[in-house]
C-alpha cells in the first residue's frame, strides 16, 4: 500500500478531513527505521526498536478521533489545548496532534532513553511539542492540568493518576487489555465507553 492508498482507506473509513491531512502532512517513514521504510503506508505497526512499535495508521486515527482535538467549542478553541502522550515511542503521534491542533502546547512521555532522544531530534523544530524521558505511569505531573491525554501502549486498568492530571471535561484515550477506553472526566461520575477488538503492545514501568 502507497500513501495515496492508505489515505483513501482512512477517508473511506469515515476519519475527519483534519486527521486526513495530518496523516498526509507528516511522512511516517521519518520516525520508522530504514528495514521498515518500504513498508511505512502499510495499515500494519511495525517495530521502532527496543521492543516497541508504531501503531497502524488505522488505530491512530480512530484513537486521535477519540480524543476531540477536532471541532473545538469557543471555550477551547480561546486558550492552548494542553495534550499529554504516555508512551510518544518514535514521536509519530505527537507529530500528527501537532498538525491538528497547531495552537495545542504538546507533551509527550517516553520510558526507552533511546527513543526519546531519538522522538527528540526528529520533533527538534516543533517549539511546542516537549518530550520527557521517565515513567508515564505517574503521568506528568508539573505540566498538569492536561485537557486531552492519550496513552499508546496497553495498560491492566483505567489509570487513576492519569485522570488527577486530566482537567474537567477534558478526555483519556488509554487502550486496556484489546480495548481502547475513552473517557470524559466530570464533576460527579466520569463517561466511559470501551471500544474493542485492538491489539497492543503492553505499557511497560521499566526500560529493557
Amino acid at each position: 500500500m502507497n500513501k495515496k492508498l492508505l489515505l483513501n482507506h482512512l477517508n473511506q473509513s469515515g476519519f475527519s478531513n483534519e486527521i486526513i491531512t495530518a496523516f498526509n502532512a507528516v511522512k511516517r517513514e521519518d520516525f520508522i527505521p530504514q528495514e521498515f521504510k518500504k513498508q511505512a503506508y502499510e495499515n500494519i505497526p511495525l517495530p521502532i526498536g527496543f521492543g516497541a512499535t508504531i501503531s497502524q495508521p488505522y488505530t491512530i486515527a480512530f484513537m486521535l478521533s477519540l480524543l476531540e482535538i477536532t471541532n473545538l467549542g469557543v471555550s477551547e478553541k480561546s486558550r492552548p489545548l494542553k495534550i499529554l502522550e504516555v508512551g510518544s515511542g518514535s514521536g509519530y503521534v505527537l507529530a500528527l496532534i501537532n498538525v491538528i491542533c497547531k495552537n495545542c502546547k504538546i507533551y509527550g512521555i517516553e520510558l526507552i532513553r533511546d527513543l526519546s532522544l531519538r522522538s527528540q531530534e526528529i520533533l527538534r523544530e516543533k517549539p511546542n511539542i516537549m518530550i520527557f524521558n521517565r515513567n508515564g505511569s505517574k503521568g506528568l505531573e508539573e505540566y498538569s492540568p492536561y485537557d486531552r491525554i492519550i496513552v499508546s501502549a496497553s495498560a491492566d486498568k483505567i489509570n487513576q493518576e492519569l485522570i488527577k492530571e486530566l482537567n474537567y471535561n477534558g478526555v483519556l484515550v488509554i487502550p486496556v487489555g484489546n480495548s481502547i477506553i475513552k473517557l470524559k472526566k466530570k464533576y460527579r461520575e466520569n463517561e466511559i465507553t470501551e471500544y474493542p477488538g485492538f491489539v497492543f503492545v503492553p505499557l511497560i514501568d521499566k526500560e529493557r
